[in-house]
């Protein structure tokens, strides 16, 4: 791919954006059908965090960060970095310097399948960020690459305008034109989780309130008493 910088791709719904943020990475997992996970190894660079917005998307040459400076200049309030690379790379694409331009801009976060650095800095600005590593290795900046293109991040295609919803749990991505969609569900699926939890607080065993008693007795799985002590 030619290297090219698309200037204001469409964006979503904010109100799908609000909606998606509040339910939480593992309900807008389920609620989009089990898709959407950008795999099991990006993790905060501080407990706690989350966000949502819409996807701004950066690929980069492996070790060099100079795309990601394009791309911050392009953030738009409510945005949320997406970056990855042709190649694997740990390096650092993001520190305190990127962040803060981020918070500058009003992006509401930053997503990269390579390492980060400056994590106290990061995490004292309360900035939402997720790397697949912490290095202290910075990246150069030499090479061109692309802003808003489709990127993929393990087998998920992340296209400019898509929802990033990241928190603890990890990080998912809806489809733009899906948002409201996979939002009505998440809320669904929110409430009846509510309704389960009081249930099991109240001591409704887990096999029955999710329905899981016939497919262990399907299973043929024997019960059987311990045999008493000293037999």
């Amino acid at each position: 791919m030619k290297p090219v910088v698309i200037m204001n791709p469409p964006r979503p719904d904010r109100a799908a954006v609000t909606a998606l943020g509040r339910l939480g990475v593992a309900t807008v997992y389920e609620a989009a059908g089990r898709t959407g996970l950008l795999g099991s190894g990006l993790r905060p660079a501080w407990a706690g965090a989350r966000t949502a917005g819409t996807a701004l998307t950066v690929l980069c040459a492996p070790d060099d960060n100079l795309m990601v400076h394009v791309a911050v200049e392009q953030a738009r309030p409510g945005d949320v970095l997406v970056v990855t690379t042709t190649a694997p790379s740990a390096a650092a694409f993001a520190g305190e310097p990127i962040v803060t331009a981020l918070i500058a801009r009003q992006a509401h976060g930053l997503v990269t399948t390579t390492g980060v650095r400056d994590v106290p800095a990061i995490t004292r600005a309360g900035f939402p960020v997720w790397s697949q590593s912490v290095s202290a290795a910075g990246a150069r900046s030499a090479a061109a690459g692309s802003v808003n293109v489709p990127v993929s991040i393990a087998d998920v295609v992340v296209v400019p305008g898509d929802v990033v919803v990241a928190d603890d749990d990890g990080v998912v991505c809806v489809p733009r034109l899906q948002a409201a969609q996979v939002a009505a569900e998440g809320r669904r699926r929110a409430e009846r989780a509510e309704a389960a939890r009081l249930a099991l607080a109240r001591g409704e065993p887990t096999l029955d309130r999710f329905q899981l008693r016939p497919v262990v007795e399907r299973l043929g799985i024997p019960y059987v008493s311990a045999a008493p002590e000293g037999t």
